[in-house]
C-alpha cells in the first residue's frame, strides 16, 4: 500500500493539483481549502477507484481531479471504517467518514461528466500526528480493534454452583453484530461475585484501558444483593437514560415485570457501559435495542459527526 499522489487546492469545489509533498498539521493539509478544525481534514481516494471511473468518463482522470488530498494504491479505502488509522512515515491519520454527500453542479468534475466517485468511494480523516507526505510513501493500515468486556455478577456462578448463561449469550450476540458490521474486535469475559468493590475495580480498569463497551449482566433488580446500577451510575460521567427507558417501556407494556429492572447506560471516560439483567431472555431483548445505536454512540464519544 502506498501513496501515488498528493494534491492541494486553494478553493473548495475545485479540483486539486498534484504537488511534490503536502504538510499535515493540526488543521489538516497546510494551504489546502479544506483544512480546519473539523472531522474532514484530509481526503483520500484510491487509484483503483479513479481508474474505474475513467472508463465511465471515457477519458484520463488526473490525480486530484476528485478533490482528494491523497491518492492511494493497494487498499480498498471505502471498506475501512471510522476510527481506523493510517501511518504514513511520521504522519498518523484517523478515518472519520466514508463517502460524502455529492455537491452536484457545484463540483467541477460533476459538471463535466455528470457523476463523481468521491461521494461513494472516497474517505476522510483527521490528523493525529503531523508531518509531511510525498508520492511513493508507504502506507501502514491499522484497523480499529474494538475492545468489549462482559462482566457477569453472580455469587453462584463465581462459586461454580451455577452455570453462567447470560454472559456467554452477550458474547454470542455481540460477536454476530460486530462480524456483520465487519468490525475487528476482542472480547473479555469476567465472572465476579456480587461485590460492589470488585465491580468498581473492573470499571476503573476498563476506563484506563479505553475499553469501548462494557456489558454487565446481573444485579439490576431490587433484591438485597442487587447493586449493579447503583455502582455504575455513581461512576458514570454521562448517563444515557433514554436507552434503558425505551427498553423497559417496550417490553413492560406486555410484561410488567420488565419495568422492575433498574438497568442504566452511560459513558465512563470513552467507555460505554450497559447494565443488563441476568436472564438470557432479557439479554436478547436488551441487546436488540442497544445495537441499534451502538456504533453511533461510539462515534459520538470520539467526536465524529455520524449524521
Amino acid at each position: 500500500m502506498k501513496v501515488v499522489s498528493v494534491n492541494i487546492s486553494e478553493k473548495k469545489g475545485t479540483i486539486k493539483k498534484p504537488v511534490n509533498e503536502i504538510e499535515l498539521n493540526d488543521w489538516g493539509v497546510k494551504n489546502d481549502a479544506h483544512a480546519g478544525k473539523w472531522h474532514r481534514q484530509v481526503s483520500l481516494l484510491a487509484k483503483e477507484s479513479v481508474e474505474k471511473f475513467e472508463k465511465e468518463a471515457n477519458r484520463k482522470i488526473n490525480f486530484g481531479e476528485f478533490a482528494e488530498n491523497i491518492t492511494t494504491e493497494g487498499i480498498i479505502l471505502y471498506e475501512t471504517t471510522p476510527l481506523d488509522r493510517f501511518i504514513i512515515g511520521d504522519v498518523e491519520i484517523e478515518v472519520t467518514q466514508i463517502g460524502k454527500k455529492c455537491h452536484g453542479t457545484s463540483c467541477a468534475i460533476f459538471k463535466e461528466v455528470g457523476n463523481c466517485v468521491m461521494p461513494k468511494e472516497g474517505i476522510f480523516a483527521r490528523v493525529l500526528k503531523p508531518g509531511k507526505i510525498s508520492a511513493g510513501d508507504t502506507i501502514h493500515y491499522l484497523p480499529k480493534i474494538y475492545k468489549i468486556h462482559v462482566i457477569t455478577l453472580s455469587d453462584r456462578a463465581f462459586a461454580g454452583t451455577y452455570e453462567d448463561r447470560s454472559g456467554p449469550r452477550i458474547i454470542e450476540l455481540t460477536e454476530t453484530f460486530l462480524n456483520k458490521n465487519k468490525i475487528v474486535f476482542e472480547i473479555e469475559h469476567t465472572i465476579i461475585p456480587d461485590d460492589p468493590e470488585a465491580l468498581r475495580v473492573l470499571l476503573d480498569r476498563a476506563e484506563d484501558q479505553a475499553v469501548d463497551v462494557v456489558f454487565t449482566t446481573g444485579g439490576t433488580g431490587v433484591g438485597p444483593r442487587d447493586f449493579t446500577p447503583d455502582v455504575v451510575k455513581d461512576m458514570l460521567d454521562k448517563e444515557i437514560p433514554g436507552v434503558m427507558e425505551a427498553i423497559r417501556l417496550k417490553y413492560g407494556m406486555e410484561k410488567p415485570n420488565a419495568l422492575l429492572s433498574r438497568g442504566v447506560a452511560g459513558v465512563l471516560g470513552t467507555t460505554l457501559v450497559y447494565t443488563l439483567p441476568g436472564s438470557v431472555k432479557a439479554v436478547n431483548e436488551y441487546l436488540e435495542e442497544i445495537f441499534k445505536t451502538l456504533k453511533h454512540l461510539i462515534y459520538m464519544i470520539h467526536g465524529l459527526d455520524a449524521h
